[in-house]
């Protein structure tokens, strides 16, 4: 019985066998468009910035999330979250809009990119969204629990 090789990466990218995994930063390069591909790198050069460059003590539970590049590479909305209440959100977001310009510096130093392009630091309100809507449906089982009770 013959054994087959894997196919190589070539191989793999042409035959589209290779599927993306973001969550692993492997991503194949073929496969992704530039935008993307900035992205991903800034999102981990930030988070590293963020997390070690920067001495602001309202910055050290800020959490990068997410990275957006517009289409020309000229800006980028960076989404954090931090663990706290809604001040120390507020407190952050000051803190990280007032460090851009050195966070944009230090991308420019450390990337290899013809442009940097400008940073705008978002509040990510997704995971705040999110356990909203658990709160909610806790609530409304809850409430079904206690009508299934009073029936029974």
């Amino acid at each position: 019985m013959k054994r087959s090789r894997p196919p190589s990466f070539k191989e793999a990218v042409s035959s589209r066998q290779y599927f993306l995994r973001r969550a692993g930063c492997l991503l194949p390069t073929g496969l992704m468009h530039r935008t993307e591909r900035v992205a991903d790198i800034l999102r981990e050069e930030i988070s590293q910035i963020v997390g070690y460059e920067l001495e602001d003590p309202r910055v050290t539970a800020v959490t990068v999330t997410e990275v957006r590049v517009s289409e020309n590479l000229r800006a980028a909305r960076v989404y954090f979250t931090v663990a706290g209440d809604e001040d120390e959100h507020r407190l952050a977001l000051r803190a990280l809009r007032h460090a851009a310009p050195f966070v944009r510096k230090q991308l420019g130093l450390s990337l290899n990119l013809p442009r940097i392009p400008e940073i705008y630091f978002v509040w990510d309100k997704l995971e705040e969204q999110g356990e909203r809507v658990d709160q909610l449906l806790d609530q409304i089982e809850r409430q079904w629990e206690r009508e299934g009770k009073d029936e029974g």
